[in-house]
């Protein structure tokens, strides 16, 4: 009989148990209250930042295996240099997710994301410290870390970055900057890592996180359309509802969105989510 691996049966454990947390705190959650009034329904900062990670591994493999994977062979380019002026190419997966934690950043909601690796092509993506340590042990058992950082005082959560798609073995394996040249599928190619500086959050600022995330993959998927805009007419891809696995096409926002939905959130703890933020 087949089993079911780890890493599926953290995420489909990890979001149901969140679901059930977002049916309780959204049921119980008072209307919108003045100030001063009772605080609203809390969860622990590492159950927000852990179906955070869920819809982020879920954005980033159907970026890689759907976008990426797809487009290469229809002659679209992905660079590591995608934001020089004279590059026309969409971002490396590891880039995109760059990007999006930039937007974070920059946003008002107190939230860090980081991809790191004991293997990294850049030297700032070195894991230290205490995340260094607890990286030693994920290797050791592949599961999830959640601690507060001693340094910093924030509370930390780290979900294992699986080499899940062929693009992504074949471009570490192949870099000149490389420091391992063996990867696998399979393999743990490092870590995300978000930090978040109190050890709960109430609802309202879940779904600010969860919307933080979410404007960063849209400001990071404008961008790229945008380079798509400066392709020759012959060369530029149609925008639109359907994916590269059918042709030279990307998806527009809206159906980049809803596959997202279909496949991170889906049923009651998707419903919630668009309910709680329109």
């Amino acid at each position: 009989m087949n089993r079911i691996s780890r890493p599926v049966r953290f995420w489909t454990f990890s979001v149901i148990g969140g679901a059930a947390l977002l049916v309780y705190l959204f049921a119980t959650a008072p209307a919108a209250l003045d100030s001063g009034a009772v605080e609203r329904k809390t969860i622990s900062t590492a159950e927000a930042l852990t179906m955070l990670a869920h819809e982020n591994d879920v954005t980033r493999t159907l970026f890689t295996k759907g976008i990426v994977g797809k487009a290469k062979p229809q002659g679209l380019a992905f660079d590591e240099d995608w934001a020089d002026e004279d590059v026309i190419a969409g971002p490396l997966p590891a880039l995109f997710l760059r990007g999006v934690a930039d937007e974070i950043s920059a946003s008002d909601v107190p939230l860090r994301l980081f991809l790191g690796s004991d293997f990294p092509i850049e030297q700032s993506n070195q894991f230290e410290g205490r995340q260094a340590e607890e990286f030693k042990a994920m290797r050791r058992d592949t599961l999830p870390r959640h601690f507060m950082d001693e340094v910093t005082g924030e509370h930390v959560s780290m979900f294992p970055d699986m080499a899940s798609a062929g693009p992504c073995v074949s471009c570490h394996n192949e870099h000149a900057r490389t420091r391992k040249s063996d990867w696998a599928l399979g393999d743990i190619m490092g870590a995300t890592t978000w930090a978040y500086p109190s050890d709960s959050v109430t609802t309202d600022e879940f779904l600010a996180m969860m919307n933080a995330y979410r404007e960063g993959v849209a400001v990071v998927w404008s961008q790229y359309l945008g380079e798509l805009d400066q392709l020759d007419a012959d060369q530029r891809p149609e925008v639109g509802a359907t994916w590269p696995s059918e042709g030279r096409f990307i998806p527009d926002h809206a159906a980049l969105r809803d596959s997202i939905d279909r496949l991170a959130n889906g049923g009651l703890f998707g419903s919630l989510l668009e309910k709680a933020t329109l």
